[in-house]
């Protein structure tokens, strides 16, 4: 059985969720809300420490016809940066309308919930 986190990259927030290979079931697990770069990699570190994951899972945003935008080239060079600076296996999951199947209100922080279909998304496609 191996961990696996999920993650929702946005330049505000960063949602985070967890798995396992055994249940094949996400859950979210927070938010991270930090103002630099470096603060966010500090509160992933604590996660990569405490979780150990074996893979990490960062959602691919494009457009609804699947052309690429600004934020795919920003979610590819984070998925990067997990796998250079922790040296854990990073896979890109397609997260279209992965925010619009969740049932919120204006104002709620929804990130992890996003995490957590993007990687129930990886897990469903994996037998």
């Amino acid at each position: 059985m191996e961990t696996i986190l999920g993650f929702d990259f946005g330049l505000k927030r960063i949602g985070v969720a967890v798995g396992n290979t055994l249940l094949k079931q996400a859950q979210p697990l927070t938010i991270i809300s930090a103002a630099t770069n470096d603060e966010k990699f500090a509160a992933i570190t604590e996660l990569m420490q405490q979780w150990k994951p074996a893979l990490c899972v960062v959602g691919l945003p494009s457009h609804p016809d699947g052309a690429e935008h600004e934020m795919t080239a920003r979610c590819r060079r984070f998925a990067n940066q997990l796998h250079g600076r922790f040296d854990v296996a990073t896979v890109l999951v397609d997260e279209r309308y992965s925010s619009a199947v969740i049932s919120h209100q204006r104002g709620d922080l929804i990130d992890d919930q996003a995490a957590a279909i993007i990687l129930q998304q990886y897990f469903d496609g994996t037998t």
